[in-house]
C-alpha cells in the first residue's frame, strides 16, 4: 500500500522552508523539494491528506518542465533518488517520485498568473470593475468564457495572507521593468504552448500560475508548473460558458468547502472520505490524461 505522507522527517538535513504542501531542504548549494500529500485551500492547510498527491504534483511538474524547457530553462537538476548526493539515497522510500533536486535561485517575489478564461477571483474582479489586475476586458463576458487573448495578471506572493492582484505597472516597480517584461513574455509563451497540447488531450487550461527565479542573471522556472494545485483544468467535452465548470484540480475541494458552514477563519474541517477519494481520482485523471501514463 502507498504511504500517505503528512510530513517529511530527515534529521540530518537543514530545513530551508516548510510550505503548505512542500518541504524544502538545503543540500550544500542546492535545494531538495519534497511534495507531501497535504492539501491547502483558502490559505489553510487542511487536516486531511490526499493519497499520492505529492507524487502526482512532482511527476506532472517533471513532465511539463521537460516539455517546456526550450521556452524557458528550469531549476531541475535531478529527479531520481539514485542521482542525489548522500545521505539522500537512504531515504528512497520517502523521496521516490515526490522529490526534486534543484538549483538554489533568487526567487522573484511575484505570482505570475496567466488567464485564458474568466474564472475564480478574475471573474469576481471582472464583474465588479470590468478589469483584472488593471487589464480592461470587453463588456458582457460570461463566467468561464474564453478571453480574446490570454492575459498576464501578476499578484504579490504572500506567505500568510491572500495573494493580492496587482497591475503590471506595479510589478515593474517591484522587480524592474525589464525583468517584468521578460517574465510576462515567457509566461504567455508557456501558457500558449501548454494550452494547445492540453486541448489535444481534451483539456482546457483555464488559468495557471508560474514562479520564476534568477540564476545569476538568467530567468528560470521554479516551484511547480501546470499542476492541479497551480492550474484550472476543465474537460473540453463538458465545457459551456455561462456557469462554473467541472474541474480536474483543487477547485473540487474549494467547492466542497464552500458548501459547508466553515467560516474560513477557524481551523478548517476534515474532508469526508468520499471527497478525499474523488479528489485523489481527479488528480490522477488529469495526470494520466496529460502524460499518457497509467501509473505514477
Amino acid at each position: 500500500m502507498e504511504k500517505i505522507l503528512s510530513d517529511i522527517i530527515m534529521p540530518e538535513l537543514p530545513l530551508h522552508k516548510k510550505g503548505k504542501v512542500r518541504n524544502v531542504y538545503e543540500i550544500d548549494d542546492k535545494l531538495l523539494i519534497v511534495a507531501t500529500d497535504r492539501i491547502s485551500a483558502f490559505d489553510f492547510v487542511l487536516p486531511s491528506l490526499i493519497p499520492n498527491k505529492g507524487k502526482i504534483l512532482t511527476q506532472l511538474s517533471k513532465f511539463w518542465f521537460d516539455f517546456t524547457s526550450y521556452i524557458c530553462p528550469n531549476h531541475v537538476l535531478a529527479t531520481e533518488v539514485q542521482d542525489y548526493p548522500p545521505p539522500l539515497p537512504k531515504y528512497k522510500d520517502i523521496l521516490e517520485k515526490r522529490s526534486m533536486l534543484v538549483k538554489k535561485t533568487k526567487v522573484v517575489p511575484i505570482e505570475c498568473v496567466i488567464r485564458g478564461y474568466l474564472a475564480g477571483s478574475g471573474w469576481k474582479e471582472y464583474k465588479a470593475t470590468g478589469k483584472i489586475s488593471g487589464v480592461k476586458l470587453p463588456p458582457g463576458l460570461k463566467e468561464s468564457e474564453g478571453l480574446p487573448n490570454p492575459i498576464f495578471t501578476p499578484a504579490t506572493k504572500a506567505e500568510e495572507e491572500h495573494d493580492l492582484n496587482i497591475s503590471f505597472k506595479e510589478m515593474g516597480k517591484i522587480v524592474g521593468d525589464g525583468l517584468a517584461q521578460t517574465i510576462k513574455k515567457i509566461s504567455l509563451k508557456l501558457y500558449r504552448k501548454a494550452s494547445l497540447y492540453a486541448l489535444s488531450k481534451g483539456i482546457i487550461i483555464a488559468d495557471t500560475k508560474f514562479e520564476f527565479g534568477l540564476d545569476k542573471d538568467d530567468v528560470i522556472l521554479v516551484d511547480e508548473i501546470f499542476t492541479p494545485d497551480s492550474s484550472r483544468f476543465w474537460p473540453l467535452q463538458s465545457y459551456a460558458p455561462g456557469r462554473s465548470q467541472p474541474s480536474l484540480d483543487k477547485q473540487f475541494v474549494r467547492d466542497y468547502l464552500e458548501s459547508t458552514t466553515w467560516d474560513k477563519k477557524a481551523a478548517p474541517p476534515a474532508l469526508p472520505d468520499s471527497i478525499i477519494e474523488q479528489t485523489a481520482a481527479r488528480y490522477f485523471e488529469i495526470f494520466s490524461l496529460l502524460t499518457g501514463r497509467k501509473e505514477l
